[in-house]
């Protein structure tokens, strides 16, 4: 068996977006927030549902959810995949070949999230009717400094620690930081960030993930049940993805052979200094050293 990629847009709306398969969006979400008991999602509605093949090739995957739960709260959950291939503008280090985020980005997650909330209501109406938003972001990439794959963030007052100012909530998972095998994973949220790192990789549905719900994701994300169309706009999306991740290993290979050279270079002028300045101890002539060093009067006067 093959199964496709579900960080590439068509294949996480196909997989999660999916309005027969909500099964597998109730229990991801419920995954993710860590809900339980009362608190559980038992109803969501999909704001913009996958229909194939009419989704056009985009360089994030969303799925924007109106969730109900065991309280019949309702909140709105928008979920983002950012892929690699939106770092094309990100800062590269030469001599350490490390990609950052797109500058700006924790600005745009906010102006995006701050978007959903407010459009909720028409002009007029009342702000009571307002639900609270979560922002879910899945990440590609290494975003934040800090070790661990799953970040919650909230506005809280900052004598009491309380939340009063609660209404749009922040979760990122990062992909790169999450490297548990199959066998080490313990809680349903493991297993999803595990299936939507691996599941293109793997050929047989493992063990660990057999139960309904996975089961049911991986029947969708089988190559072999997808049609014609389906199967050729996922592939343009995919072959576009690799296409933007080799534009950013060449840029990232030119700049780390740029500082290797630079390296080179500055360690060449320090060693010939180093000369210069046991030479002018010694007692030779500074118009000697010049001509041995390549350097300035005033080049060796500073030594």
């Amino acid at each position: 068996m093959q199964f496709i990629d579900p960080r590439v847009d068509f294949a996480f709306k196909k997989i999660f977006g999916n309005e027969n398969a909500k099964d597998i969006l109730i229990d991801f979400l419920n995954s993710i927030l860590g809900l339980e008991g009362i608190y559980r999602i038992k109803e969501v509605v999909i704001l913009d549902p996958y229909q194939a093949p009419k989704i056009k090739y985009t360089k994030k995957s969303y799925v924007d959810v109106r969730c109900t739960d065991e309280r019949n709260i309702q909140y709105i959950v928008e979920m983002v995949v950012f892929l690699p291939s939106m770092a094309k503008t990100t800062l590269v280090h030469p001599c350490t070949s490390q990609v950052e985020y797109v500058k700006g980005m924790e600005k745009r997650i906010i102006y995006n999230a701050s978007k959903r909330y407010a459009n909720q209501i028409e002009k007029g109406e009342d702000y009571p009717k307002l639900n609270q938003v979560i922002s879910i972001n899945i990440l590609d990439f290494n975003m934040f400094e800090f070790p661990h794959y799953l970040s919650i963030h909230r506005t809280k007052e900052t004598i009491t620690g309380n939340c009063y100012l609660d209404e749009i909530k922040y979760y990122f998972i990062e992909l790169n930081k999450f490297s548990k095998k199959i066998e080490e994973l313990t809680t349903n949220l493991e297993k999803w960030i595990y299936f939507i790192k691996e599941a293109s990789n793997l050929n047989t549905i493992p063990k660990e993930l057999e139960n309904n719900v996975f089961k049911h994701a991986f029947e969708i994300a089988r190559v072999s049940n997808m049609s014609k169309e389906e199967w050729e706009a996922y592939d343009m999306e995919s072959m576009l993805i690799q296409d933007e991740r080799g534009m950013i290993e060449a840029a990232l290979e030119k700049g780390e052979k740029l500082g290797v050279e630079k390296g080179k270079i500055e360690g060449e002028k320090l060693g010939i200094k180093k000369t210069a300045k046991n030479m002018k101890d010694k007692g030779l002539d500074i118009n000697l050293i010049c001509e041995l060093t390549g350097l300035s009067i005033e080049d060796i006067n500073k030594l």
